[in-house]
This record gives C-alpha cells, sequence and structure tokens, in this order.
C-alpha cells in the first residue's frame, strides 16, 4: 500500500511505474571479486547488468545508460541486449528519452550515451570532476572508465545537455536523487515512490543484498568509510530493506514479478511487491 505522505512532509505525489532491466550479466566470478573481505569458502555471485525506468503516464526518467557490444567484449561479459533493445521492449524508445540519471560514470552505468539524443543527462557534480581530473592519470583509477564515455559526456555537456546537483535534490513530486559517495566519487542513488511506497534504487551504492546485509563492500571504492556511510543512508532512506533495490545482484530478477510473461527474465516491476524476502535474498 502507498505511504500517505513521503519523508519530507510533502503530500503523497501520483506514484510511478518502477522497472529493472537485464541487459548483460558475468558469471564466474569468486568471493573476491565481489567482497572486501571475502572469506575463500564462500561461493561465489554472478553479477547482473541493470539499467531502470521511472514512468508516469507521459513521464519517462530512464536511470543510467548501460553499455554496448564494445564494452561487453573488451571486458568479457555477456551482452544480451542493448540498453536501448531493453527499453523499446517496455514501449521506451531511447532516441525520444528527455530525462536520464546517470547515477555515476564509471563504464556500465555511463555507457550508450549517444543512443539518447534528446536527453537531459543528470548527475552529481563530483563525478565528472573526478573522471577527469588528476586522480585519472593513476591507470588504476581510470580501469573502471571508458573513456570513450567520457567524451561523449563532454560532448553532451558542450551541447548544454548536463544538469549538475550537489547533493539530494528532487528532480519531480516523488523522486528524488541522494548522494552516496564512496564507490564512486560522485555515486547517487534514486528514490522513487511507487504504489508500494518509496524504493530506492541503490545503483552501487550496494552491488549485492548481501554487501548490505553483511556492511561489506564491494571491493572497488575510493572511500571505504564513505561507502560505508553510504550503506546507512540506504537503510535511513527506504521504509524497509525490502525497499532497497542492488545495482547488480541476479536475484533482482527472480525477486519480483515481470510485466508481462514474455519478459520474464528480462525484466522486473520493483512498485510490487517483492516475491522473496530481503533476508532470503541476502543469504
Amino acid at each position: 500500500m502507498a505511504e500517505p505522505a513521503d519523508v519530507d512532509g510533502e503530500e503523497a505525489p501520483a506514484p510511478f511505474e518502477l522497472y529493472a532491466l537485464r541487459y548483460a550479466v558475468h558469471g564466474g566470478r569468486a568471493p573476491a571479486d565481489n567482497f572486501l573481505h571475502a572469506d575463500p569458502h564462500d561461493a561465489g555471485s554472478d553479477l547482473a547488468y541493470f539499467i531502470w525506468l521511472a514512468r508516469r503516464d507521459a513521464e519517462i526518467y530512464v536511470i543510467d545508460t548501460g553499455f554496448a557490444a564494445d564494452a561487453a567484449a573488451a571486458r568479457g561479459r555477456t551482452l544480451l541486449r542493448t540498453p536501448s533493445e531493453a527499453l523499446r521492449l517496455l514501449g521506451v524508445d531511447a532516441a525520444q528519452v528527455e530525462q536520464v540519471i546517470l547515477t555515476h560514470l564509471h563504464y556500465d552505468h555511463a555507457g550508450t550515451l549517444t543512443e539518447f539524443p534528446r536527453a537531459c543527462f543528470h548527475l552529481q557534480a563530483a563525478e565528472p570532476a573526478y573522471a577527469t581530473g588528476p586522480c585519472i592519470c593513476r591507470p588504476e583509477a581510470r580501469a573502471v572508465f571508458d573513456v570513450e564515455n567520457i567524451v561523449d559526456y563532454v560532448r553532451a555537456l558542450y551541447a548544454g545537455r548536463v544538469t549538475f546537483h550537489d547533493g539530494d535534490r528532487r528532480l519531480a513530486p516523488g523522486l528524488w536523487l541522494h548522494s552516496v559517495p564512496g564507490h564512486s566519487a560522485g555515486l547517487q542513488c534514486v528514490r522513487v515512490f511507487t504504489r508500494r511506497g518509496w524504493v530506492v534504487v541503490a545503483s552501487d551504492a550496494t552491488h549485492l543484498y548481501a554487501n548490505l546485509a553483511r556492511r561489506n563492500p564491494f571491493p572497488i571504492f575510493v572511500d571505504e568509510q564513505a561507502l560505508l556511510r553510504g550503506f546507512e543512508r540506504l537503510v535511513a532512506l527506504a521504509p524497509s530493506l525490502d525497499h532497497i533495490v542492488p545495482g547488480h545482484d541476479p536475484a533482482v530478477i527472480r525477486a519480483y514479478p515481470a510485466p508481462h510473461p514474455s519478459l520474464e527474465g528480462i525484466a522486473v516491476r520493483l512498485d510490487e511487491p517483492p516475491l522473496l524476502s530481503w533476508q532470503e535474498l541476502a543469504r
């Protein structure tokens, strides 16, 4: 049931539909690939790669733009469909989308920008400051970025199609950006009001359910302490743990219902209650 008002005291806005769309996967991962403090006796978890869609009548917000075949080949990922192909399955034409939220600029979240030629891109100002600044002189720091994506971002910037945010910001009634740096310098999560209340799309503030449950970070970050504080921020923003959606957990696909039988394994509705409890998913 939808909440009567949001946490900021506003009257409850009209709810968004909210979807996760899986476009790629990566298997054969060891525990140390997914946890900073890994137990070698644990089984490794695969990763799933998602973009997200918030839709309310004619309002459309795409969250992240994924990657395409060139990045998949270069990094050994299995591309199931391009992000624009995934959106098309829900009746959304990437070429017509006007609002795109980039949670951060890592290669798997900010590729295919040219597939969204009409979009305004929303991101935290700290993210491109890091991605184009002195830290990127270090090969280790730039490994998670794709230079062509950054060039596409700069072209969008020079075309007047980037909106910067510095901290938390309401983009629309029922849709908020929240700064959760740590994994990247300007990571933001997205809080969306749906018919089941507020849902927090965590993106890489927690890759897997288990990262948050164990307070055990994914081993790619710019600031470990900030990342740990981000875990607590996610919990504070969500009505319950069942309202937090991690950025890369393959369990998301089985945790929520598909919008149509033809989309099983491709898309799920995050505005529906989960089919499994958070505790089950975090094992």
